[in-house]
């Protein structure tokens, strides 16, 4: 008996599992000519070959010899070694060999936001003449995060997450978006798309969960072929006149962490991975992927005697999965600084990745020390010449195949200097229109009849920010204006565009009469967020406590006498039962990009065809949500979406209220979950503020990262991850405080006292405190207990990154427990420097070897 998997579970079927490895190649076709999205995919006991229609030209690999043969050392490492633009030279391209550059999300030429398509073909010019006019006029390629459209250029057309394209079960639009998005990369000059995202997605939490197709394998497995046929340009042996390179990530399991945490640890099975994580892998690896980027995540699962650690640096994953046994002859990209997580590594040396089979090096900054490193590595018997040459070996198979040998630079290519190719407005917008997902229609309240009379509310109405999300002109999707998109229409603009402006009154907050319309329009929902930054980890699911100014528009226009019809624009399913019996009709939108008119399109015409390719919960707390789990029991589930026409009613919702956080974080009994305070940016209800003579009530620190004062200073700064910590400088003028507190009250903490909890977080010490220096907290002041921590941060002066542990019992007299409003509080009186990351309380933490013991802190 063998098993097979459908929707994402496991059973039970009577055929015989071959006892030799798999073979996976060319899918089975939809009637429409692409991969289809299959009943069941039957399981696989091994990791199977992947049959490559990409093979490449006879006389490739000899071609490759003879070039590797009359290369330097450094020249080879070059080739494996990605600076970012900002921090290289076209010149700096030249001498030393470098094999390719990356931009990353909020990064343009000249640092220009609006840089023109002319800017961005003059940078990539110039780094293409510096590399053919060093010593091997190797090419450089310039890989960009193109996840939805060419989305970090402005004026581009910017498609719907993949997400939304998940709900339209649809291929072959897959493979038309790709297409699209591979000629508005050739209209800027890069050769290489870092996508498609490949997660499947188990717990909804994660905020890269929009990234995914869906939480089902077999979509996910259907899209990755389709996603890299259409940006390689249907390739077989070069990549087409119309392509570019793309590559397959995160490899692997970046959906399946716990509590959806990003880069946090994947506990699966093996058995787990390659049947339900690996899937779109073979899908893309089949189409002829040339690039595979690695995943930031751990593999780790003791009682199964899974140990892998960051999968940067796991031969298992790399050398023996994906190169051997999966057969993949292309190129192993790392993903930003993803090197310095692998334990032993900083963000410039990590013999063990580069031996682990990673060839490209995506090291943003510190690329000149990376160099110098490994080429010291390898004359001091660290990383084997021979790792080195299978590396580069690989790069030029790429770029051979790529056909970058035969091409003209990059503003003589196809599509260059076609203003044309970044607008693909139609495609976008007949996306959008596929995506819809109706989820309640009472009563055919859609579609609209012609010339309806509509008030439009609601925040996203009228915010193509919010419509296109994160990853969108900037790294988070935010700070952008509706301004920032020459070429965009908001849902509110479809509106005026189908119904007539006459016929539409905007009035974001909701305070006119609804009296006398025909139909409320509310467009509501999530605001723009990218990886880590969209982490829900332990809060809730409940819309309403997300977004609670979402349900008081709601609330100021329902039973008014004109139906409700709610737009959802976010990038996952939240618990919407209020919102949801608040509406006579309700549509997940998704992130539908620049063409918001798609979902006026449907909302006033009908043709509602999109489906979840994600369950939808029916509790707070209900994630992970997936088919095939004992207790599977969603509000809707995977695969449902309404009709136009189709007469199904949705009685009242159960509108019982969740906790403010899953899972057990206070109270008076024992806290299990951590309690997150600063995670990139700032963690619910908590916000962080600076404090001084110039403001002693506190000056919020903005969502940039940014805040400042005579005596402090605080801006973004890498301490685990990319801008994932704030820099806070004391001048020493006078003395100043850091700290995160929740403006609206006090929270219940005795369970972190009863769970042995510590106060937890990560720090750089710039310069050591010239003052005596306290760590803090509060409960609302002259309530306090502080620690003396000027001897702790001198110890840690000069030193890599550290993790600091002070068990919460260190405070517990003079701080009332119960009524905690400030849990994170840094004050000195003299100049001090640090960088602060991931501010936490963790039950059981004092309990770590490593924390420290109240009596060392004096």
């Amino acid at each position: 008996m063998s098993l097979t998997l459908l929707g994402g579970a496991l059973a039970a079927t009577p055929n015989a599992v071959a006892a030799e490895q798999p073979v996976i190649g060319k899918p089975a076709l939809d009637r429409d000519g692409c991969a289809r999205i299959e009943k069941s995919l039957p399981t696989l006991a091994d990791w199977p070959k992947v049959e490559s229609r990409f093979k490449g030209k006879g006389g490739d690999e000899q071609r490759i010899a003879e070039i590797l043969k009359g290369m330097t050392l450094e020249e080879k490492v070059g080739q494996m070694t990605q600076p970012e633009i900002a921090a290289i030279t076209p010149d700096e391209v030249r001498q030393y060999s470098i094999g390719s550059v990356l931009n990353g999300g909020g990064s343009w030429p000249n640092k220009d936001k609006h840089a023109s398509q002319q800017d961005w073909l003059k940078l990539a010019d110039s780094y293409w003449d510096a590399s053919k006019a060093g010593r091997t006029k190797i090419p450089v390629i310039w890989g960009i995060d193109a996840v939805h459209g060419n989305n970090n250029v402005y004026g581009a057309t910017v498609f719907p997450h993949n997400i939304g394209l998940g709900a339209a079960h649809d291929p072959c639009l897959v493979r038309d978006v790709s297409a699209a998005t591979a000629r508005q990369i050739r209209a800027t000059g890069q050769d290489w798309a870092f996508a498609p995202t490949l997660a499947v997605v188990r717990d909804d939490r994660w905020g890269r969960t929009y990234e995914g197709f869906s939480e089902d394998p077999r979509i996910t497995r259907a899209y990755g072929y389709e996603a890299i046929n259409g940006l390689q340009d249907g390739s077989t042996k070069r990549i087409g006149y119309n392509g570019v390179i793309g590559t397959a990530k995160h490899f692997i399991g970046d959906g399946g962490t716990l509590k959806g945490q990003d880069q946090g640890v994947n506990p699966s099975s093996e058995a787990e991975m390659i049947n339900v994580h690996g899937q779109g892998y073979y899908g893309a690896l089949a189409a002829g992927s040339q690039t595979v980027m690695v995943s930031f995540n751990s593999w780790t699962n003791a009682e199964l005697g899974i140990d892998e650690g960051k999968l940067h640096g796991s031969d298992k994953a790399l050398n023996q999965i994906l190169k051997g046994k999966m057969g993949f002859d292309g190129l192993v990209v790392s993903d930003w600084n993803g090197i310095g997580q692998v334990p032993g590594c900083t963000n410039s040396s990590c013999p063990q990745a580069i031996n682990a089979g990673i060839d490209i090096v995506m090291v943003p900054n510190d690329w000149k020390a990376f160099i110098t490193n490994t080429v010291a590595q390898v004359n001091g018997g660290q990383i084997p010449v021979s790792r080195i040459d299978d590396a580069v070996t690989r790069v030029l198979r790429v770029k051979l195949r790529s056909g970058l040998y035969e091409s003209q630079k990059p503003s003589d290519r196809s599509y260059a200097n076609s203003d044309e190719a970044l607008k693909e407005t139609w495609l976008a917008r007949d996306a959008v229109r596929s995506s819809q997902t109706l989820l309640k229609n009472n009563g055919n309240v859609l579609p609209l009849k012609p010339k309806s009379k509509v008030l439009v509310v609601g925040k996203s109405a009228d915010s193509i920010q919010n419509q296109t999300g994160g990853w969108t002109l900037s790294w988070q999707g935010t700070g952008n204006t509706n301004a920032d998109f020459p070429n965009a229409t908001s849902i509110l603009a479809g509106l005026k565009q189908q119904l007539g402006d006459v016929n539409v009154t905007f009035d974001e907050k909701g305070d006119t009469d609804p009296k006398g319309y025909d139909a409320v329009i509310a467009v509501i929902g999530e605001t723009p967020y990218a990886e880590g930054v969209g982490d829900l980890t332990r809060k809730t699911l409940e819309a309403s406590k997300l977004y609670p100014e979402d349900l008081a528009v709601l609330d100021k226009v329902r039973g008014k006498g004109a139906p409700v019809v709610t737009v959802y624009v976010g990038g996952r399913p939240l618990y919407m039962n209020k919102e949801i019996n608040r509406s006579d009709a309700f549509v997940a939108a998704w992130l539908p990009g620049t063409e918001g008119g798609g979902v006026a399109d449907v909302l006033v015409k009908g043709g509602f065809k999109g489906t979840l390719s994600y369950s939808w919960p029916k509790s707070a707390c209900q994630t992970p949500l997936n088919p095939g789990s004992a207790d599977y029991d969603p509000l809707f589930k995977l695969g449902y979406g309404l009709k136009t026409g189709q007469r199904v009613t949705i009685g009242q919702l159960d509108e019982t209220a969740g906790p403010v956080a899953c899972g057990s974080t206070g109270g008076g009994g024992t806290a299990t979950e951590d309690l997150e305070v600063f995670n990139r940016t700032d963690v619910a209800p908590y916000k962080g503020f600076i404090g001084s003579a110039e403001n002693w009530g506190g000056t919020e620190i903005g969502p940039d990262g940014t805040a400042s004062h005579a005596e402090i200073s605080v801006v973004q700064s890498d301490v685990n991850v990319q801008q994932d910590g704030l820099k806070s400088t004391w001048t020493g003028t006078g003395p100043a405080q850091l700290y995160f507190q929740n403006p609206a009250g006090t929270n219940d903490l005795r369970g972190y006292l009863n769970a042995d909890a510590a106060l937890e977080f990560d720090t750089v010490v710039h310069e050591a405190p010239a003052g005596r220096t306290v760590i803090s907290m509060h409960c609302v002041y002259p309530c306090f207990s502080e620690v003396n921590a000027t001897k702790l941060f001198t110890d840690l002066a000069g030193a890599p990154k550290s993790t600091v542990k002070i068990p919460v019992s260190c405070f517990a007299n003079g701080l009332d427990l119960e009524n905690v409003n400030t849990p994170f509080l840094v004050y000195t009186d003299g100049k001090f420097s640090a960088s602060f990351a991931n501010v936490r309380w963790v039950p059981k933490g004092a309990q770590d070897p490593d924390a420290r013991s109240c009596s060392s802190l004096g």
